[in-house]
């Protein structure tokens, strides 16, 4: 498996999208086209939390998903070649997968202020 090409593409596309985010939500005078003037405190507010909380669950959600992918392909190999390795191929596994669960946690934890 040929990660080279995955990861030259995908930190690139990561890095523009944090920095457009923060860009945004960080200048306070810049604004889009807006039909109409709204309180911008709070939705501006509200608007933070729902962009880091999907952010916190999409690269948990995203990581994870490239973590097993790894683990399980070594982990099926491993098990090939030694059926007793079982119990220790789920536990990798299942410590991959509690970073998905740390990123519903962290989306909890914000939309919840």
């Amino acid at each position: 498996m040929n990660i080279g090409t995955n990861g030259r593409t995908l930190f690139p596309v990561l890095v523009v999208t944090i920095s457009l985010t923060l860009t945004f939500l960080v200048i306070p005078g810049f604004q889009l086209a807006h039909a109409q003037k709204t309180s911008t405190v709070n939705v501006s507010n509200e608007s933070s939390k729902l962009i880091g909380a999907g952010l916190a669950f999409g690269l948990a959600g995203a990581g994870a998903g490239i973590g097993l992918g790894f683990v399980g392909a070594a982990g099926l190999a491993a098990i090939s070649d030694n059926p007793k390795m079982q119990s220790r191929v789920f536990i990798f596994v299942g410590m991959v997968e509690s970073i998905a669960i740390y990123g519903i946690v962290m989306m909890f934890i914000i939309l919840g202020q």
